[in-house]
């Protein structure tokens, strides 16, 4: 038989690289930049690596991942805390660079996540783009806080010239994500699709297709988890306990909330099933969750199929 190529874990710092094979327990660091990530790459060809795990955390993984990608290695980026829980799990309460390289490498031995294909450049760039937008958001929303808060007439007048110019760029940005939007006939094509539904608008849309690339190719019941509105079992033995949602993808949970919330009363078939939820005696977020799930599904679905939105429409 075939015998089956090592895992690798690699950490990404902003100055270095932390590698970790197993079984065989090497462990190495490079400096993050070109010659460092090239060196690894030479390596891990050799090597023949099943897996290569990396963290997703703040991009700064991506010229490395790119650079794997690139020579055809089998690469997978993880969610840090589901990491960090499996640390904790198998009793790795230390936490160094070189520590959460050997952690990554055994959690590609155990664990053995489905690789992925990395974005495009066009998707890092509107990801990019819809990040730099919510970080301009978040500004402006503290700036204005300090407005109503700040009583001297000099300080105001510098809290109101930044909050001028954030306005500036937000709306900057929101023509660059247009323009990015419209020169991609498949994104075009998405993005009418998703905006003909009621409830969802150019912000929610624009997140979507950003930060969920997987709408229209995965079920109902596997986009629900990916993006974490699915209910999670919470039973042992006799004990019953509530179904909840968590995990997934905090920012499209975000504007998912936002869609549900408008299409409660202006989506036809959302506003009924939300009623009806509601008369059935389920709480107001509860009902309002299964809204975002079911309006997820309806997005699934016209993605999957391209069939613009219809009052019928079933997912």
């Amino acid at each position: 038989m075939e015998s089956e190529g090592p895992y690798v874990g690699i950490d990404v710092a902003k100055d270095r690289l932390d590698i970790a094979v197993r079984p065989t327990g090497d462990i190495w660091s490079v400096l993050n930049d070109a010659p460092g990530i090239a060196e690894v790459v030479h390596q891990l060809a050799q090597l023949h690596p099943k897996l290569v795990v990396l963290e997703a955390t703040g991009g700064l993984q991506m010229p490395v991942a790119g650079a794997l990608a690139v020579a055809g290695l089998s690469l997978a980026m993880v969610n840090p805390r589901q990491v960090r829980d499996f640390a904790r799990a198998t009793g790795r309460l230390a936490k160094t660079d070189r520590l959460d390289a050997q952690v990554l490498a055994h959690f590609a031995e155990a664990v053995q996540p489905a690789p992925h294909a990395l974005p495009d450049v066009q998707t890092q760039e509107l990801t990019a783009l819809v990040t730099r937008r919510h970080q301009v958001i978040e500004m402006l929303t503290a700036e204005k806080n300090r407005l109503r808060a700040t009583r001297p007439e000099s300080v105001r007048q510098r809290l109101q010239d930044h909050i001028r110019w954030l306005q500036q760029e937000l709306g900057g940005l929101d023509k660059d994500l247009d323009h990015t939007i419209r020169q991609s006939p498949l994104w075009r094509e998405k993005d009418n699709l998703l905006r003909s539904v009621p409830g969802i608008g150019p912000v929610v849309s624009i997140t979507l297709l950003a930060n969920l690339p997987e709408l229209g190719t995965l079920s109902r019941h596997q986009i629900a988890a990916l993006v974490g509105v699915a209910p999670l079992n919470r039973d042992s033995g006799r004990f019953r306990g509530k179904r909840m949602v968590w995990g997934g993808r905090a920012r499209v949970r975000a504007a998912l909330y936002m869609a549900a919330l408008t299409a409660t009363r202006y989506n036809p078939i959302i506003k009924a099933f939300y009623h009806r939820l509601c008369e059935a005696g389920k709480a107001r977020k509860v009902a309002l969750t299964a809204c975002m799930r079911k309006l997820l599904t309806i997005l699934n679905s016209m993605l999957k199929h391209r069939q613009p939105w219809a009052p019928d429409v079933r997912p």
